[in-house]
């Protein structure tokens, strides 16, 4: 393979995925309010006392997690100029986490099937994974 030919890394463009990060944030909060106002004023006399605690926790984290993707975007702007593999993994692990954690609680108050409390773990786990990655990639 010749100088031409050689295969260039991927490189981090400053100001796209931070950007992503943020308005996928903003876009969770925005959700998460709609949805905890959609649970109480739609779903209270729909779902038992249980489902609606169940589908608050869902709002709940979605929104603690929309928060920390903002602030996650932020930071990648921030402190860092070619990208933070774990800052970026982070970001992504707190979308994988509120649509496995978040959407599985959802669907579980609103169909009451309960093998979708299955999956609920699956997105604390990309949650904690998330906060590890937040935590380490602010150093590197």
């Amino acid at each position: 393979m010749g100088p031409a030919e050689q295969v260039t890394p991927v490189r981090y463009h400053p100001g796209v995925v931070d950007r992503i990060f943020i308005t996928l944030g903003a876009l969770s909060a925005f959700l998460a309010v709609a949805a905890g106002a959609f649970g109480a004023h739609a779903l209270r006399d729909r779902l038992s006392a249980d489902m609606l605690q169940v589908f608050q926790t869902g709002v709940t984290y979605q929104m603690y997690h929309a928060l920390g993707l903002l602030a996650v975007g932020i930071l990648l702007a921030r402190f860092s100029v070619d990208g933070s593999a774990w800052l970026t993994a982070a970001g992504w692990l707190f979308i994988a986490g509120s649509v496995l954690f978040s959407g599985s609680l959802y669907a579980l108050s609103l169909t009451g099937i309960s093998w979708l409390g299955a999956i609920t773990p699956l997105g604390g786990l990309a949650f904690l994974l998330g906060w590890l990655g937040l935590a380490i990639g602010i150093w590197r």
